[in-house]
Parts: C-alpha cells; sequence; structure tokens
C-alpha cells in the first residue's frame, strides 16, 4: 500500500505561501505558509498535520487492542501535541480520554501504553513520546 500528498511552495521561506494536496484530496490545496507554521497565520502546517497523524494512528491501534481484549470503547478522544524546539520536533505527547465499558484504570493504561509503543507513527517518530490516558 502506497499514500501521498504533494506540497507547491511559491516564493521565498518567509514570505512565500505554499498548499498541500492529498491523495484523497482530503487537503485539497490548502493553504500554508511561514506565519501558518511560525505564527498565528491561517491555514495548516507540518507539525500539525504530524499531530493528526500521531492521533488518528494511535486511537485507531487503541481500539483495536482494546476489542482483542474483549473491550469495546464507546469513545476515545486522542489529542497530540507536537514540541518543535529550535527546529527539532522533540516531543509527540498523546493525551486520551475514554469511555470503555468494564474495563478498570490498571487495565486501559496497560492496553494505552501498549498502544503508544506499537502504533505505526510511534514507530515512525525519533523523538520521546509521552501518554496520559484517563478513563472518563
Amino acid at each position: 500500500m502506497k499514500r501521498n500528498a504533494t506540497a507547491v511552495w511559491l516564493g521565498t521561506g518567509k514570505e512565500g505561501h505554499g498548499h498541500l494536496t492529498t491523495q484523497s484530496t482530503t487537503l485539497n490545496q490548502t493553504q500554508y505558509s511561514y506565519n501558518s507554521r511560525f505564527a498565528d497565520g491561517v491555514g495548516t502546517n507540518p507539525e500539525e498535520l504530524i499531530a493528526a497523524a500521531h492521533a488518528g494512528c494511535y486511537t485507531m491501534k487503541l481500539t483495536f487492542m482494546l476489542s482483542a481484549e474483549g473491550f469495546t470503547a464507546e469513545e476515545l478522544t486522542t489529542k497530540c501535541d507536537i514540541t518543535l524546539d529550535n527546529g527539532v520536533i522533540t516531543l509527540s505527547e498523546l493525551n486520551v480520554t475514554a469511555k470503555v465499558p468494564g474495563i478498570t484504570a490498571e487495565k486501559f493504561g496497560e492496553i494505552a501504553e501498549t498502544a503508544k509503543s506499537e502504533c505505526l507513527i510511534s514507530k515512525l517518530y525519533n523523538c520521546e513520546k509521552k501518554l496520559t490516558a484517563t478513563l472518563a
């Protein structure tokens, strides 16, 4: 399986702008720029997309792992914060809140930690990864 995205950039790094399009066209010429990456400009940025990828991959892995243990989540909500420090991504921090009937906090924490280690995006990132897992 292969997936792809295309970035187009026009102009200089600081004054220029670009757009991103994904294979599915979920992102379709979605604007990004220096200001959307390093200030409060309108548009997306690579770090935001990295956070979305990690949150999405982790949540799906957690769902599969819970199911394998006989649990069905009513809802999993995962927020991912990416820390960019001096031009290096140093941390991907996952914070998941879950409604899972019949599971203990200890069992949920165990499965949540394993999912963090085994999700494909966690394996891809070369940075510290932290997790806070909470049952609602």
